[in-house]
């Protein structure tokens, strides 16, 4: 009859604590993955991603030439008919690259965001999770002879203070905002702070066609998860 050595016990017991040692280290791998994704949460839940003319390609919109990050992917214009908003004197139309909300705290890069193919199946966008600002290229851009909608959008962090978060808290009709574009900056002023359900935001009247008018975007910090606030302005 084989009888156990000494050593055998040892060796079972040392490996259960490797096994367990590797558990808890890719729980904890697992847990700081959740944690980091958990910081940022702006998702944006999109409406069609179908143009003008009923197809799906996207418009033609050009875009800074000095950018550090693509972003988000928005869907194609709504063919709603185009909202009036007061035409804007000075810069032309241009692709937006800063913006300054003083009231909310807000003084940021803005960087262009694109649509991939699968944003486009599914939908929805998630923009890079920095505290920059993302223009949703598919639409319009600001100023003189501005076509569309512009829409800016950012992420609100939770645990950490961040400019979007500000919208949720600062934000208020009769505040002033600035956009600058390579071919200057133009006033704002907003018209409405307004809150939406996620997954109703795709079929919000923000996505109407308005000329001259700036959309902004971010997670509401009251319910990170479940609701976006959306700001509206209008040339000032």
């Amino acid at each position: 009859m084989h009888e156990p050595s000494s050593t055998e016990p040892e060796a079972d017991s040392a490996a259960h604590r490797h096994r367990t040692d590797g558990q808890l280290g890719r729980l904890r791998l697992l847990a700081g993955a959740l944690l980091l994704a958990g910081l940022a949460c702006l998702v944006l839940f999109l409406p069609s991603l179908a143009g003008r003319d009923g197809n799906t390609s996207l418009p033609e919109v050009s875009a800074p030439a000095a950018t550090t990050a693509a972003v988000a992917t928005a869907p194609a214009p709504s063919s709603a008919a185009p909202a009036t908003s007061p035409t804007p004197e000075g810069p032309a139309a241009a692709a937006p690259q800063h913006l300054a909300y003083p009231a909310a705290g807000i003084d940021v890069v803005v960087h262009p965001l694109d649509p991939s193919a699968e944003d486009q199946e599914r939908r929805t966008i998630i923009p890079p999770s920095t505290k920059d600002g993302y223009w949703l290229t598919p639409y319009g851009t600001p100023g003189a002879g501005s076509a569309n909608t512009t829409y800016i959008v950012g992420h609100s962090w939770q645990d950490q203070d961040a400019p979007f978060n500000h919208l949720s808290t600062r934000a208020a009709a009769g505040d002033l905002l600035t956009v600058t574009t390579s071919t200057g900056q133009l006033a704002y002023r907003v018209e409405s702070v307004t809150t939406y359900e996620k997954s109703s935001l795709k079929d919000s009247p923000i996505w109407a066609v308005a000329p001259n008018t700036v959309v902004l975007i971010s997670c509401y910090t009251d319910d990170l998860w479940g609701t976006n606030v959306v700001v509206v302005a209008t040339p000032a």
